[in-house]
């Protein structure tokens, strides 16, 4: 029996209210495990269709697949435990008064008991290097340490995909680095967009690229020559 792949675009298209089509039959899929950097210039897709791997979006026509399941509006929660998204602007992320509760709602939303809960926040601190800032709210923190508590948020739930939308951005050089190594550390199979081919190429063996919301190249990152010359 083949399994399935982690994440899988069938045919995906998808307009704005207007109109304004944003991606025009994409298709890809990503094996458990892999690593992969979506590439492409601002505005050429790659939000909107990071937006469509967690069910924030839904296609105008076409199949967003997680694990061999087709993700429609009645079973969006087949997406949002499988997927975990790190949004680029922390505080669309941070919204609790403390971060101990931010990293919590996950896990509690999901109807889980008191000590699971627990157990999940105090791992997910752990795996982040936030443990110490449990307690203090979030508009305290620098863009570092938010980065690090919304990666946080989402291991919580124990996705088995993470995507991330420009991780490092308005990151210092000491909290990239911090993220690339706590990235490096996890098992999860990976999707990232990203501007920072330096980071890219330090987390990811595979590359998608967006153009005008079409995906025109898909190789092994060392195949290709990004940004093109």
């Amino acid at each position: 029996m083949i399994d399935s792949p982690a994440l899988e675009f069938r045919n995906v298209s998808f307009a704005y209210p207007g109109g304004c089509e944003a991606l025009h039959n994409v298709s890809f899929s990503i094996a458990e495990g892999e690593r992969v950097a979506l590439l492409g210039l601002n505005g050429s897709g790659k939000s909107t269709l990071l937006l469509h791997t967690n069910a924030l979006l839904h296609p105008s026509s076409g199949e967003v697949m997680i694990d061999g399941t087709t993700v429609t509006r009645k079973n969006e929660g087949v997406a949002r435990r499988s997927v975990g998204m790190v949004f680029q602007d922390s505080d669309d992320q941070l919204f609790m008064p403390t971060v101990e509760a931010d990293v919590a709602f996950g896990p509690r939303n999901m109807g889980l008991d008191n000590q699971e809960i627990a157990a999940r926040v105090e791992e997910a601190l752990r795996l982040t290097g936030c443990t110490e800032l449990k307690n203090r709210q979030p508009f305290q923190l620098s863009g570092g340490q938010k980065k690090m508590v919304s990666i946080a948020t989402v291991l919580s739930m124990r996705p088995e995909t993470l995507v991330m939308d420009e991780p490092t951005s308005g990151l210092d050089y000491e909290a990239r680095g911090r993220f690339i190594e706590i990235i490096s550390a996890l098992p999860h199979t990976l999707l990232m967009a990203s501007h920072d081919m330096e980071l890219v190429r330090s987390l990811c063996d595979r590359a998608i690229i967006i153009e005008k919301g079409r995906i025109v190249d898909d190789r092994p990152l060392d195949e290709i020559t990004y940004p093109p010359r």
